[in-house]
């Protein structure tokens, strides 16, 4: 299996990873450098950036190669950690006939599927917490602060104080002086 890959990056051009620059023709006649992907070893919060950037190489530099050679180019950057095991689940499966990739997409967004669990509730929280009213109308910020909730992990008590801490404050005040304040958002 490795002296496959080894010799898939042997025909390329000797990728070793990391994130070297290398340069091909591009179908303009010139040259262009482009990054290629760091390893990924199976941190939730990397395979985005990841993902980008084995896309990224392999529509500027991989275009005639074939699918097969972009997903064992792919497989390559994939490497320690959980990241492993992984990929050598997806190697015995390629070679049984088990799972073939129409195209290496596919296998991108397997792989997000795979390590990305984590990586949209954390995205999403942060929006959250960067949510303010600022000039919107309260039914505004309603419903934008509902678009950004959904997904991001909060819920019940925590989910109210970070409303409560991106509304206006004049508004905020109120709220907190009246007679019988909000427990929740609805109210």
């Amino acid at each position: 299996m490795q002296a496959q890959i080894q010799a898939l990056l042997a025909a390329m051009g000797g990728a070793t990873g990391g994130a070297e620059r290398g340069t091909a023709e591009v179908s303009r006649g010139y040259q262009m450098e482009v990054a290629k992907p760091a390893i990924f070893s199976g941190e939730a919060g990397k395979v985005g950036g990841f993902v980008t950037a084995c896309r990224l190489y392999l529509r500027t530099k991989m275009r005639e190669a074939t699918v097969e050679e972009q997903v064992f180019w792919v497989l390559s950057h994939v490497q320690g950690g959980s990241a492993d095991v992984w990929k050598k689940n997806v190697m015995e499966e390629l070679e049984s006939g088990e799972i073939e990739y129409e195209t290496a997409e596919e296998l991108l967004t397997t792989l997000k599927k795979e390590f990305g669990r984590g990586e949209e509730e954390s995205v999403k929280a942060a929006e959250l917490r960067k949510l303010e009213q600022g000039g919107r109308t309260m039914e505004e910020f309603v419903q934008e602060f509902k678009r950004a909730a959904r997904g991001s992990g909060y819920e019940r008590r925590p989910l109210v104080e970070e409303f409560k801490r991106g509304m206006n404050r004049g508004i905020r005040r109120k709220l907190m002086e009246a007679e019988n304040p909000p427990a929740s958002i609805e109210q």
